[in-house]
């Protein structure tokens, strides 16, 4: 496989990911040279997708890599399209219909959107396009209940918290795990950046008020964390698998 195992894990590192992503792009928003800055951001996403595509297998360290940059740069996108004048629901609406026809492209080319199938290069390339919209589709609808509908980060945070259970319940009642997967994918998005801004963004923005720099250092740490016990974890497997390879021979 491509991609790694749906685990407690994944669900985590995937929630920070979406939080890091946030408020890093915000901290880069509001620090140094916007043009330079966002140079930066497109030449290390570019770089880690070179690198992953040119991996035979899932390597954890380089396929979050690519998740973060993913989180990063489609805040950007979500965040210049505002700036453009366009309303976030408008532009919920755009990204939604953009995972919709990415989906059904992906779905009538390859027959499957499962994830566990994943382990060629082309419905690979389809699930990294949906990632990509997914997140600047998050990024609209969390904007979009924080910003427009007056709710507030805390009350986003709570009700997109609430919202991706519902997922995971349809699946126990019978909904099909791939479109559970999805509709779950799509909603860390806003928990994730909704919480983040609840923590990093001032109180007259209705946050606490830690600020975007400490935020985006804890969480990636967390991530790190995280990320490095998978690394290990994965090593350890795969030393296992080799060694009861040769005692088998």
């Amino acid at each position: 496989m491509r991609v790694p195992e749906i685990t407690a894990i994944f669900w985590t590192i995937k929630i920070l990911t979406t939080g890091m992503g946030e408020t890093l792009s915000d901290f880069l928003g509001t620090h140094g040279n916007e043009l330079i800055n966002g140079a930066a951001i497109v030449l290390v996403f570019v770089a880690v997708f070179v690198v992953q595509f040119r991996m035979r297998r899932y390597v954890a360290g380089v396929y979050w890599a690519c998740v973060a940059m993913v989180s990063v740069l489609g805040t950007v996108v979500a965040d210049v399209a505002h700036a453009a004048g366009i309303p976030y629901w408008i532009t919920s609406i755009v990204f939604l219909v953009a995972v919709a026809t990415i989906l059904a492209l992906w779905r009538r080319t390859t027959g499957s959107l499962d994830v566990h199938t994943i382990t060629e290069r082309t419905p690979e390339r389809y699930y990294w396009a949906t990632v990509m919209a997914t997140f600047a589709l998050g990024t609209a609808l969390g904007d979009l209940t924080a910003a427009t509908l007056h709710l507030g980060y805390l009350a986003s945070t709570i009700g997109f918290g609430i919202a991706i259970l519902i997922p995971l319940v349809a699946w126990r009642w019978g909904l099909s795990p791939v479109v559970a997967f999805w509709i779950a994918y799509i909603l860390t998005r806003p928990l994730g950046a909704s919480a983040a801004d609840w923590l990093a963004d001032p109180r007259y923005k209705s946050g606490l008020g830690i600020g975007t720099g400490p935020v985006t250092a804890v969480w990636l740490t967390a991530i790190v964390g995280l990320v490095s016990y998978l690394a290990v974890r994965q090593r350890r497997s795969v030393a296992d698998h080799r060694q009861l390879s040769r005692t088998s021979a």
